[in-house]
């Protein structure tokens, strides 16, 4: 469902997480802290301090529960992780140049 939130770390739904989303909220499946970076919708790996919203002062760690004035949850999933965008990028160099090559033979 694209309305409701997802924890970042497992995917869960958060149904029973009221709005605004308190300090103090944890994903009931994995224990992982819900007003985090990573749960925000500014949150972008490949931008300076991971933030894409230029006015908050970003904490280092990125999991763990803050007091950011600018956060806003995701809703529907959880961001595209650097993982996912280096996958994304090596399909298109294999469509390119036609897929990985194996040199043992």
């Amino acid at each position: 469902m694209a309305d409701t939130l997802t924890c970042w770390n497992c995917g869960a739904a958060l149904d029973q997480v009221l709005l605004p989303v308190s300090r103090h909220e944890y994903c009931p499946a994995c224990a992982e802290a819900v007003h985090c970076c990573r749960m925000c919708t500014s949150y972008d790996a490949t931008a300076p301090a991971q933030c894409r919203d230029d006015r908050a002062e970003p904490p280092t760690d990125k999991t763990c529960a803050n007091f950011c004035d600018f956060f806003a949850p995701r809703v529907g999933g959880a961001p595209t992780t650097e993982r996912s965008r280096a996958d994304e990028a090596r399909a298109k160099l294999d469509a390119l140049f036609g897929g990985p090559h194996d040199d043992a033979e």
